[in-house]
């Protein structure tokens, strides 16, 4: 890797967004062949404060969660605990009876039956036909808005059932669409280990990895970590608070109710590049054994049918990555199509991101990983993840 590029990216991110006040910091942290070539922190932990981030900053992940909760879904398939074929239902009964929407409004919904049960390959690959309510897209959309799906008062496994029963948006299998997916994979590992989430989670995975400083909440000897969250309106592009930093959090200072397995951890930098340095190895790190190689290499394939991208088989407008020569693997998308991306890269490329402006990237080719974090939502507000895949790839000597 060449160190001046890759000095340049601090520089990059703090003439661009910095110093214009589009965001508060930027943190990123690159690595090849399980090297560090790159760690760099700037900015605040608060929009115009003085405390600067740093290797100890606690960010929001939000979806970078959805990855972990795949992961433990293939360590219990390892285990022979579950096939990815089998139907949701036989982990959760009330799946038996899903419909799907056909017409009719959303008061007075116009129901039919699925092709097929859904699955878990359905639910790991988001086209399970579930949605998610912030996509303002149609009425099953509205449905979860106007039934508070996802409200932190419910518990996850309340979660899962009550959208059991609202009408899914397209029969399992048939189309690609964002959803809370994951956050029924989720329930289904607390009904097959008779744990909860975040208690599986540390000590099958965040425990052997060391990531000491990820969870779905911050312990209170941690919380002044935690850096302020924002968000920015699309419509008056006005940039305003969505959760202070501290013990001043509403959503994070505290265990939740509902441990959102598709985007309720909080993490930081290292410790996620812990994450995918684990899975670059092939399931195991320091001693560590998580997944099998063979395992891992399983899920960085696309899995989308026939092969298709996220692009080609969604109506979805919203996804965490560009959608274009992208397909999905089990718990991430995979580059099908480098050229198709428009930028360099690899083709097999395993990549997420959270919704307030966190990113990472595995390029098994490459043996390089990337980690980007601030706290800026919508994720879709600024192109900074395709900005640091440019200077990234630019980095490379040979």
């Amino acid at each position: 890797m060449n160190a001046e590029r890759l000095a340049a990216i601090p520089e990059f991110f703090q003439k661009n967004y910095l110093d214009s006040g589009k965001l508060p910091c930027m943190a990123t942290l690159i690595s090849r062949g399980g090297e560090v070539a790159h760690e760099s922190y700037i900015g605040a932990t608060e929009m115009g404060g003085s405390r600067p981030i740093g290797p100890e900053t606690i960010f929001r992940i939000y979806s970078m969660t959805k990855p972990v909760t795949s992961l433990a879904i293939m360590m219990l398939f390892e285990e022979g605990k579950l096939r990815l074929e089998h139907p949701v239902s036989r982990y959760i009964p009330e799946y038996k009876n899903v419909k799907v929407w056909d017409g009719g409004t959303r008061d007075a919904p116009k129901l039919k039956d699925p092709d097929r049960e859904m699955t878990i390959l359905d639910l790991m690959t988001h086209t399970s036909g579930l949605t998610y309510g912030f996509l303002m897209q149609d009425d099953t959309d509205a449905i979860y808005r106007r039934e508070k799906v996802g409200t932190p008062k419910q518990t996850l496994q309340e979660m899962a059932r009550q959208m059991a029963g609202l009408p899914l948006a397209f029969s399992p299998g048939t189309e690609w669409r964002y959803s809370h997916s994951i956050d029924v994979l989720g329930a289904i590992v607390e009904v097959i280990t008779g744990q909860e989430l975040d208690a599986f989670f540390r000590e099958r995975i965040f425990g052997p990895l060391q990531m000491n400083d990820t969870d779905f909440w911050v312990a209170e000897d941690k919380i002044d970590r935690l850096m302020a969250c924002y968000q920015k309106d699309a419509q008056t592009g006005e940039t305003t608070l969505a959760d202070p930093a501290g013990a001043a959090s509403r959503l994070y200072a505290k265990r939740p109710v509902q441990l959102n397995a598709g985007g309720g951890l909080a993490s930081t930098v290292r410790d996620y590049h812990r994450f995918a340095l684990m899975l670059l190895r092939g399931g195991t790190l320091d001693g560590a054994r998580i997944i099998s190689p063979k395992t891992w290499e399983f899920m960085r394939q696309n899995h989308l049918p026939g092969g298709q991208t996220m692009r080609g088989m969604g109506r979805s407008a919203f996804t965490e990555v560009m959608s274009e020569g992208v397909g999905f693997g089990l718990g991430g998308s995979v580059v099908t199509d480098i050229v198709e991306t428009r930028q360099p890269g690899s083709d097999g490329t395993f990549s997420w991101g959270g919704l307030a402006s966190t990113f990472f990237w595995i390029d098994p080719e490459e043996e390089l990983i990337a980690v980007q974090a601030t706290q800026l939502m919508p994720s879709s507000t600024y192109p900074m993840r395709m900005q640091l895949q440019q200077l990234v790839y630019a980095a490379i000597d040979w």
